[in-house]
């Protein structure tokens, strides 16, 4: 489905003799939002966490590489979730010339996490947007591919529970982001057509790309300006700033909260 609704074509005009009603683009019902990197500062606070246990700086490109490796496994059901963490943890060390127990690893999880937790921060243009969504009267999704117990932790801790209507969770749902049914079981759960929602998130292909192939409307939200070859009928962001401005160009009915 394209997400850029346009003006209809000529197959869609019908004539003055024609009893159907006509074209008009859906009514935006449901916005999902992923997590990690699209409301939550993730990656710096991760990146700041395991620079601060190892003392070295130039590591962060090996510990993505692998997370994302180990991530994978756990999407095509080689690897159970609870266990990713341990072993992309022991894989990172064995690059660092470490070999460890799992023992060992796990202590080394549990400083980590400890001091991740405490580097949580929400971005500077989150709280103005759920607040311009919940105000307009749109429904709101949390899909995120990570853990349920440590996702619903951070959305508590930093006060973002309050917004959502729904937190779908990977392991919880049986399947990951890009596939369509993580999309559909949202729709699903929150009754609306997937033609009447969009999902915004920080990555590409998992998140824009993946939504756009089930039906909903594709927006990446771009914060680091990456410039990569985005298809037409996937939306481009850089800000959540500019997410109620494309909403209301983009569907034709969505609610416009009331000046305060």
């Amino acid at each position: 489905m394209a997400f850029a609704l346009g003006s209809p074509t000529a197959s869609q005009r019908v004539s003055e003799h024609d009893d159907a009603p006509p074209w008009t683009p859906p009514e935006l019902r449901l916005v999902c939002l992923d997590i990690d990197d699209t409301l939550i500062d993730f990656s710096a606070a991760s990146r700041r966490s395991l620079e601060a246990l190892i003392g070295r700086t130039d590591m962060w490109p090996v510990w993505e590489r692998i997370t994302d490796e180990h991530v994978a496994r756990v999407v095509t059901g080689e690897l159970e979730y609870p266990d990713m963490h341990g072993r992309r943890t022991q894989a990172f060390l064995a690059e660092l010339g470490i070999s460890v127990g799992m023992a060992d690893v796990a202590g080394f999880e549990k400083k980590r996490k400890e001091m991740l937790r405490r580097s949580w921060r929400l971005f500077d243009d989150v709280l103005p947007c759920l607040e311009w969504l919940t105000a307009a009267g749109v429904r709101l999704a949390a899909v995120t591919n990570a853990s349920g117990a440590h996702q619903r932790e951070k959305l508590a801790m930093l006060g973002l529970a309050r917004f959502f209507d729904y937190v779908a969770i990977a392991g919880e749902v049986g399947v990951a982001k890009p596939d369509p049914v993580m999309f559909k079981t949202v729709c699903f759960k929150l009754d609306c057509e997937p033609a009447q929602a969009v999902h915004v998130g920080d990555k590409l292909a998992t998140d824009a790309v993946g939504a756009r192939d089930a039906g909903l409307g594709g927006v990446w939200l771009d914060r680091t300006g990456t410039a990569a070859d985005v298809p037409s009928d996937v939306h481009v962001l850089y800000t959540l700033a500019d997410l109620p401005e494309l909403l209301v160009s983009e569907f034709a009915r969505v609610g416009v909260p009331v000046p305060r």
